[in-house]
């Protein structure tokens, strides 16, 4: 059971994992089409009771995984036990609180099994380098974070007292003030907010500059950290893509073809 349910190398497991993924396909466009306003009552209730079907059958799922888990706390609390249990008991919450019934859509967490199913093992290596170089990088993007908060607190209190008391302006309070700067820092401009002063226009385009030569600031701490976890791997003889042997002076992998 324990091989069917968790392994993908027999042909009842792969079996398993196929159904377990259609079944997903399955149920995330049920969120879509419900939702939907002007839904006719009888193919709401045809859709509700094929929900109520795939409920009960994720249901088991999760309790066969459990059941047979040889470390069921460690399962339970892993990343994708974790995913399982909210993708499987939102529609009991359902009743309780109503728009909890969309937390199913983190079902399509669960597709990435995908890569294990059809053996893209590849695929997987390179999510796992991915993931390591954010975590390293954490750090160092939690400070940026940080800097950038403190930054736009005091532009956006900056813009306040520029732009208190100014006739038709909107800068009212100083969390107002803050909002605008996020927006504007980020580059995302709604125009909800505009300046309406000489110098709150000059403090906004300054703000604007700004954030464009910051914006870049996390992908190039991403990427520095990951061109250095790859050279690592090849270091270490291992292909950063495959995680195949190599040899010191080969410049492609023989396994998969990635250049080293």
């Amino acid at each position: 059971m324990y091989r069917i349910i968790f392994g993908a190398d027999t042909k009842a497991g792969k079996a398993f994992d196929v159904v377990v993924m259609v079944a997903i396909l399955l149920s995330l466009p049920l969120i879509f089409v419900e939702s939907l306003p002007d839904l006719s009552p009888t193919i709401k209730e045809a859709l509700t009771i094929l929900e109520y079907i795939l409920t009960a059958f994720f249901t088991l799922e999760y309790i066969a995984r459990v059941y047979c888990s040889p470390v069921k706390r460690r399962y339970i609390f892993s990343f994708f036990g974790i995913i399982d249990f909210l993708a499987t008991f939102p529609p009991y919450v359902f009743f309780f609180i109503p728009a909890a019934r969309y937390l199913i859509l983190f079902r399509t967490f669960r597709l990435t099994r995908v890569f294990r199913v059809f053996k893209l093992f590849s695929f997987i290596n390179e999510g796992y380098l991915l993931m390591e170089s954010l975590r390293k990088s954490l750090k160092k993007i939690l400070v940026y974070f940080i800097f950038v908060l403190i930054l736009v607190t005091c532009l956006g209190t900056l813009m306040y007292i520029i732009e208190q008391g100014q006739p038709g302006t909107n800068f009212t309070d100083v969390g107002t003030s803050i909002y605008w700067a996020i927006v504007t820092m980020t580059t995302v401009g709604y125009g909800d907010i505009t300046p309406v002063t000489f110098m709150g226009r000059l403090l906004a385009a300054f703000i604007m500059l700004l954030g464009y030569t910051i914006i870049a600031v996390p992908t190039g701490i991403v990427s520095a950290t990951f061109i250095d976890e790859t050279q690592k791997r090849v270091r270490k003889g291992r292909c950063p893509r495959c995680e195949a042997k190599v040899g010191k002076g080969d410049h492609y992998c023989a396994n998969c073809g990635e250049k080293l």
